[in-house]
């Protein structure tokens, strides 16, 4: 392209965001000591010796008086949990700080909890560049976490997680077989070790593996219509589904009712708790699993495997409460 052609703007933000990074709050006080923050993914890093880093604002951002005057600020990397906390601080007109338990840096300025990394400083440097203003700050203290970054790409979050390069998969004797790097082995092994974990409950309530299963599916909704009940069942328990159905209301366990739709269904109250029993101990199963993966990984796996039952399971969006 020769100088004198002219970006295609729209274009050009699409370039741009095809480099993924990091998402950032950056925090400081105004002339009248009023917190201020905003999310950006424009920090960087400058020099280690002296520690520098920089971002940078828009001009025409309605927070940039505040940061021009400020003479502290804070840059907050955040945690691939904290999603709703960058959304919150890129909105405007709210109260970016409600019901937020903070600590306090130089000049009072507020600083989150809970991030990857934080990093509060002293500004040193103001740059123009185009329609943003650069901002350069020394670094007078910072803290990092063993969590897992928020990570901006092509304009929507994403997540990051660590590679393990030493969980290589092993080759199959049987060429072309399904080896460990096999998705369909992987997640079949998974579940089933999961799952392991969890049926000594499921014996104590006296529940197979398919009335488990449709139990939990009637949690998810106050009552399911017999369409959606059937969408949802569809390439999961298939014919299985009216007999398991069958056995939970004949234990008491569901219930049907009339519909807007025709017939419906529904736990009972015995349901309910037998549900809650269950989920409990599930729940606890879970966590001790996910605190074997690093810190945020686990956000990470969830995502992944919810993007997978959204390309696989057409009938999964019936099960939902609405």
């Amino acid at each position: 392209m020769s100088q004198t052609e002219t970006f295609d703007a729209t274009e050009f933000r699409r370039a741009l965001g095809s480099f993924a990074t990091g998402v950032t709050i950056i925090t400081t006080l105004d002339a009248d000591g009023n917190k201020v923050g905003l999310t950006a993914n424009s920090f960087n890093s400058v020099s280690l010796n002296p520690p520098l880093v920089l971002w940078s604002l828009a001009e025409t951002s309605a927070s940039l008086p505040a940061f021009r005057a400020a003479t502290h600020w804070a840059v907050h990397v955040l945690a691939a949990d904290q999603e709703p906390l960058s959304s919150r601080f890129a909105k405007r007109g709210v109260d970016k700080f409600a019901g937020l338990e903070l600590d306090t840096g130089p000049d009072g300025i507020p600083l989150l909890r809970g991030c990857t990394a934080r990093f509060e400083c002293r500004t040193a440097f103001q740059y123009e560049g185009g329609d943003h203003v650069i901002l350069v700050g020394q670094v007078l203290k910072f803290e990092r976490a063993e969590s897992a970054p928020l990570v901006y790409h092509s304009g929507r979050y994403a997540h990051a997680t660590r590679r393990d390069d030493s969980l290589k998969p092993r080759s199959a004797y049987l060429a072309g077989s399904f080896n460990e790097d096999f998705l369909g082995y992987l997640l079949g092994r998974s579940h089933h070790q999961f799952f392991s974990k969890i049926r000594s409950h499921l014996d104590h309530e006296g529940l197979s593996d398919e009335e488990f299963y449709l139990l939990s599916t009637l949690t998810l909704k106050h009552d399911l219509s017999a369409s959606e009940l059937d969408a949802g069942m569809a390439g999961v328990l298939d014919d299985h589904s009216s007999s398991a159905l069958q056995s939970l209301i004949g234990r008491g366990l569901a219930q049907t009712l009339d519909g807007s739709d025709g017939k419906a269904f529904e736990l009972t109250l015995e349901g309910r708790a037998c549900a809650l029993r269950i989920i409990s101990a599930a729940k606890a199963v879970e966590s001790q699993l996910l605190e074997r993966l690093g810190p945020g990984e686990g956000e990470v796996l969830k995502s992944l495997l919810n993007r997978l039952l959204s390309a696989t399971d057409a009938g999964a969006s019936a099960l939902w409460q609405t």
